[in-house]
C-alpha cells in the first residue's frame, strides 16, 4: 500500500501537517495549494509540489481534498480538466467539511465517470492534525473505505459511519457539539475568573470529571490566557454551523441551542471582524455582551 502514490490538494492549517504525517508513513505524496507559497515548505520534507491540480492529480491513486467549502471542492471536481487528467479507478477523499448533499452530489458525479469517493470530514484542529490523532468521519461503501484505510490511519482515526454524505453529517453534529460547548466554557471561564477562583486550577479540579473535554481544557485556557490565534478559524465554524442548520430544517427539525450559539459566532465574525481568529474566541463575544473589555 505504501508504494501508492497521493495528491493532497490543500495544504493550508490543517492540510500542512496532514501532509507531513502521510510522508512519515511512507506514502509518495504530490501537493498543490491555491497560495503556493503555503506549500512550499512541504517541499523539503519530500513532497513533488505542482502548479496546477490537474498536473498534481496525474498518476493518483488517491486524491484527498482538504478546502475550504463544498464550492471549492466542487470546482476542482467538475473540472473536465481534473477529471480527465485522473488515473482510471482513481479515489477521491474529500476531507473538507462541506453539506452532505454536496458529498451525495460530488460521489455521484465521480462514480459516473469511474472513479471512487468517500467523504472523510476530521475534528481535532491543527494539534490533532499535527500529531496524527484526527477522528475522520467517513461516509462511503465499505469497499472503497477498506482501501483507503491506510491512508486515513496515518492522519488519525477512520470510522464508517455510514454511507455517502454520512461524514459530512457526523462532522455537523460534532460541529454543533464543539460550538455550544466553547459557548459553555466561555461563560464558566468568565465566572470564574470574576468570581475570584483560579481558572487553571478549575480546570485542574474538573478534569477527569463530567464536566471535561478537550475544549475546556485547551480552549479554556485559550481564553484566559487571551491566546486567540487560529487554530479553528471561526469563520469556518459559522459556515459548519450554517450547513448543520440547513441541513436541519430539510429534516424538519429545530435545534435552538445550536441556532442561538450560531447567531452569536455570526456576530463575533461580522460585526467584530473576528471570522480569521481561533473560534475559541467567542470568549471576545461574551466580554462584549458583558461590558467587558479583554
Amino acid at each position: 500500500m505504501k508504494d501508492r502514490k497521493i495528491a493532497l490538494l490543500g495544504t493550508g492549517l490543517m492540510g500542512a501537517p496532514m501532509a507531513r504525517n502521510l510522508m512519515k508513513s511512507g506514502f509518495e505524496l504530490v501537493v498543490w495549494n491555491r497560495s503556493r507559497h503555503k506549500a512550499e515548505a512541504l517541499v523539503g520534507d519530500g513532497a513533488i509540489l505542482h502548479d496546477t491540480v490537474a498536473e498534481a492529480v496525474v498518476g493518483a491513486d488517491m486524491i484527498i481534498s482538504m478546502l475550504s467549502d463544498g464550492s471549492a471542492v466542487d470546482g476542482l471536481i467538475t473540472n473536465k480538466a481534473v477529471t480527465g487528467a485522473m488515473k482510471p479507478g482513481a479515489m477521491w477523499i474529500d476531507m473538507s467539511s462541506v453539506k452532505p448533499e454536496e458529498a451525495r452530489d460530488q460521489a455521484a458525479h465521480l462514480r459516473a465517470l469511474g472513479f471512487g469517493h468517500l467523504d472523510a470530514p476530521v475534528s481535532g484542529g491543527t494539534r490533532g492534525a499535527q500529531d496524527a490523532t484526527l477522528a475522520i468521519m467517513v461516509g462511503g461503501d465499505a469497499a472503497t473505505f477498506d482501501q483507503a484505510v491506510p491512508v486515513l490511519s496515518a492522519m488519525g482515526r477512520p470510522v464508517l459511519v455510514g454511507p455517502t454524505g454520512s461524514g459530512q453529517l457526523s462532522k455537523l453534529a460534532n460541529q454543533s457539539i464543539v460550538a455550544v460547548t466553547i459557548a459553555a466554557v466561555a461563560e464558566a471561564m468568565l465566572l470564574v475568573q470574576k468570581g475570584g477562583a483560579d481558572p487553571a486550577a478549575v480546570r485542574a479540579a474538573l478534569k477527569g470529571g463530567f464536566a471535561d473535554s478537550i475544549i475546556l481544557q485547551q480552549h479554556g485556557e485559550r481564553m484566559t490566557e487571551g491566546n486567540f490565534a487560529p487554530g479553528g478559524l471561526s469563520k469556518f465554524q459559522l459556515k459548519d454551523l450554517n450547513n448543520l442548520l440547513g441541513e436541519a430544517g430539510q429534516l424538519g427539525l429545530s435545534l435552538p441551542v445550536s441556532e442561538m450559539t450560531r447567531d452569536r459566532f455570526d456576530d463575533f465574525c461580522q460585526n467584530m471582524d473576528g471570522g480569521d481568529q481561533d473560534h475559541s474566541g467567542l470568549y471576545l463575544e461574551l466580554l462584549k455582551r458583558n461590558g467587558l473589555s479583554a
